[in-house]
């Protein structure tokens, strides 16, 4: 708790390095033992913290007493409210208790007066009232600028509401291998970003596979085009797209490398198929012919919606992954409530379980899109993405999305591995694109500097 408390003061003095009135609210529990080491060590730097405190020397957890005596020796007072006035706010309230409480009372008040100060706000561990399991916020939850995470980052930091509420996320470990953390097992952790392979020079198009796109209903064919687009730009050998709607295009003069062909000649046992995208209602047959091909299957957008009322395709699909064969589901958060029969704020309250149940429930590797993006696979740890922003709130970027994954298993990477690697790069484009240029989903897909 003592070096927790340190951690805390050293990044309030990194983040607000003028702030000299810091108001640290602290709950009863050891979330609010930080907090009141906290105010120790920024009494010690020359600041004047006011302290509020939610707990009993009598009742509160054994450090937290000590910090609570430490904070007497040194006659730091205890205020019985939030100040009218401060530079920095530190919100030491619930951390990781908010799973197991619901604010109310005094707890509750104070929430409401952290938000209400017009300055920085710092979280210890997690915001108050945030759950660090699913990043499903309460009622009331502190909104953060800054969070310090201590000792593991939360998955709840990074998906659903999260990240809204998180602001800025620090990690201090404490000097503690997380790994040796007894009764802590990972449920999800951050990907690394990916490092591509250098491409041979004695290559050719060959190397690096087919992807074919099959999709595009009438009126929907764009989101057929730029699955195939971002798979081209993805850097797969060569793309190919099979539309629904019939005899729409024969050739995109943008992309004129794009080849368009008739649903019935793509050889889709040899090529990656990426599949559903604007693709309407789909034939039995259809999925059934891209179920039982032996290559790679992207599977998104309405061929989700097909298969979700379907107890056969689904039973063909389960069948497929017991082959070992390799299939990334993309549903959005819609789309999984259809295949869980759940509904969409359920799967939003629990992504990582919404996530994994699918993963487990169809033996592929599923990829739950929306903030914080969730790639699930069987045997693996779940990835929570940390790229990405609301700039892909926008009609396509799932299509292209879907691409990605597709060229990234054409060249040979495993159904995980490209879901991940995928969803970063998809993400990152977003952080990184230009401020005050609009980010449109083709502009999005010509964008991908491709896997290599």
């Amino acid at each position: 708790m003592q070096r927790a408390g340190l951690a805390v003061a050293r990044l309030a003095l990194a983040v607000a390095p003028h702030a000299r009135h810091v108001w640290v609210a602290c709950g009863p529990g050891n979330n609010g033992g930080d907090g009141l080491e906290a105010a120790l060590q920024l009494y010690r730097f020359g600041k004047s913290p006011w302290v509020t405190w939610l707990g009993q020397r009598d009742q509160c957890p054994v450090d937290a007493a000590m910090a609570f005596d430490r904070l007497q020796q040194a006659k730091v007072k205890f205020q019985s409210g939030p100040p009218e006035q401060a530079d920095l706010c530190i919100d030491a309230l619930l951390g990781i208790g908010a799973s197991r409480r619901e604010p109310a009372g005094p707890l509750a008040d104070a929430i409401l007066a952290i938000n209400a100060c017009n300055t920085t706000r710092l979280s210890v561990d997690i915001p108050s009232g945030l759950d660090a399991d699913t990043g499903q916020g309460s009622a009331l939850q502190v909104h953060a600028h800054h969070t310090l995470s201590l000792l593991t980052l939360k998955p709840g930091l990074f998906t659903a509401g999260g990240r809204d509420a998180a602001g800025a996320v620090w990690l201090e470990s404490l000097g503690v291998n997380p790994d040796q953390i007894e009764g802590i097992t990972p449920t999800a952790r951050l990907p690394a970003r990916p490092i591509w392979p250098a491409r041979p020079h004695a290559s050719h198009k060959g190397s690096y596979g087919d992807v074919a796109v099959v999709g595009g209903a009438v009126g929907m064919t764009g989101a057929a085009l730029l699955a195939a687009t971002a798979a081209l730009h993805a850097g797969c050998g060569r793309v190919f797209v099979g539309l629904l709607a019939p005899k729409v295009l024969s050739v995109d003069t943008e992309q004129p490398e794009i080849m368009f062909r008739e649903l019935e000649s793509l050889d889709l046992e040899r090529m990656t198929t990426v599949f559903g995208c604007g693709g309407g209602q789909l034939s039995t047959s259809l999925i059934s012919r891209v179920f039982k091909s032996p290559a790679p299957v992207v599977i998104d957008a309405d061929a989700i919606n097909s298969i979700a009322s379907d107890d056969a395709m689904q039973s063909l699909l389960i069948t497929r992954n017991k082959q070992h064969l390799s299939t990334v589901l993309t549903p959005h958060p819609l789309e999984a409530a259809r295949l869980l029969g759940w509904t969409t704020q359920q799967v939003q309250a629990h992504r990582l379980q919404a996530a994994k149940t699918l993963s487990e429930q169809f033996a592929c590797t599923v990829v739950l899109k929306g903030s914080g993006t969730i790639t699930c696979a069987l045997g693996e740890t779940s990835v929570v993405n940390n790229t990405g922003n609301a700039r892909l709130a926008t009609a396509g970027s799932g299509d292209v999305l879907a691409g990605m994954v597709g060229a990234a298993l054409a060249l040979g990477a495993r159904p995980y591995e490209a879901a991940c690697n995928a969803v970063y790069q998809h993400g990152l484009l977003a952080d990184q694109w230009p401020d005050g240029k609009s980010l449109t989903a083709s502009a999005l897909a010509q964008a991908i500097c491709g896997f290599r």
